[in-house]
């Protein structure tokens, strides 16, 4: 038996060393090329999560090349053995098919950067304000703080409303006023209200529009331009010190009502 051991041993030596080493340099080259491909990505300021990404998969690549590689030198057929591993990729693809997309989805996200954490977004059906952008879903927190987790397939097959996406935002706070009241006055006392408002831009400068003539009421806009971190504080402020203002000045605001004629025969 020891005869046996040590011909086998004589015969397959170079092939366990060559293997060994094969083995030993595709690791050694594994962790070089996860390290050089996750360097070339932080230069080229590519989101975090995708730079893990690309550099695991440049990792276990070479390491499947390195096993392929020390297989066939002891002369196991690897061709059949790299068609398995398509066929059983193939259908790990075809099962993951709608993880797979929301993936595709979530690379294109982290590139492209349509909008980043922090940014009030609007998107299939959902309001809030961006937390995370994973590689399947992007995490959005309501205003009434819920968290929502969004497929990023639902978020690239549809249309994105960035409310953030530039430094100044429009707010319009819609005001009604009695027929008997003047709107130049009201348009006077909302302008100035607006105006007082230091987080209101000076430039473009705040503007009072009459929106319409409704049944009751003259409807007035104020319209006024902020940064879109002070939009929600400057729409419920502004409406709130036009309300105190309007009463002040004896500005009627009217509730509904209708006028209704009797006529006797």
């Amino acid at each position: 038996m020891w005869d046996q051991i040590t011909e086998w041993a004589v015969a397959y030596a170079g092939q366990v060393v060559g293997a060994i080493v094969t083995l030993v340099v595709g690791y050694l080259l594994a962790r070089v090329a996860r390290r050089l491909v996750k360097g070339a990505l932080r230069r080229t300021k590519t989101p975090v999560e995708l730079q893990t990404f690309v550099a695991r998969l440049a990792y276990v690549a070479i390491l499947v090349f390195a096993v392929i590689a020390t297989l066939a030198r002891f002369g196991i057929e690897t061709t059949s053995l790299v068609a398995v591993l398509g066929a059983v990729a193939f259908a790990i693809g075809f099962a993951l098919q709608g993880s797979l997309s929301n993936f595709a989805a979530g690379v294109l996200l982290l590139i492209l950067r349509p909008f980043g954490v922090g940014d009030y977004i609007e998107v299939a059906g959902v309001s809030g304000t961006v937390k995370d952008i994973q590689l399947f879903t992007t995490i959005v927190s309501t205003l009434d703080n819920i968290k929502v987790l969004v497929p990023n397939s639902k978020i690239c097959g549809e249309t994105v409303r960035n409310l953030t996406g530039y430094e100044t935002r429009v707010v319009d706070v819609p005001v009604g006023i009695a027929y008997s009241a003047s709107i130049e006055k009201a348009s006077a006392v909302a302008a100035a209200v607006a105006s007082s408002d230091p987080r209101v831009h000076k430039e473009p400068a705040p503007q009072v529009l009459v929106g319409g003539l409704d049944e009751s009421r003259v409807n007035l806009i104020v319209r006024m331009w902020a940064s879109p971190a002070d939009y929600w504080d400057v729409l419920f402020g502004t409406t709130r010190r036009i309300k105190e203002a309007f009463d002040e000045q004896g500005i009627e605001i009217p509730l509904p009502q209708r006028v209704v004629h009797m006529v006797q025969e």
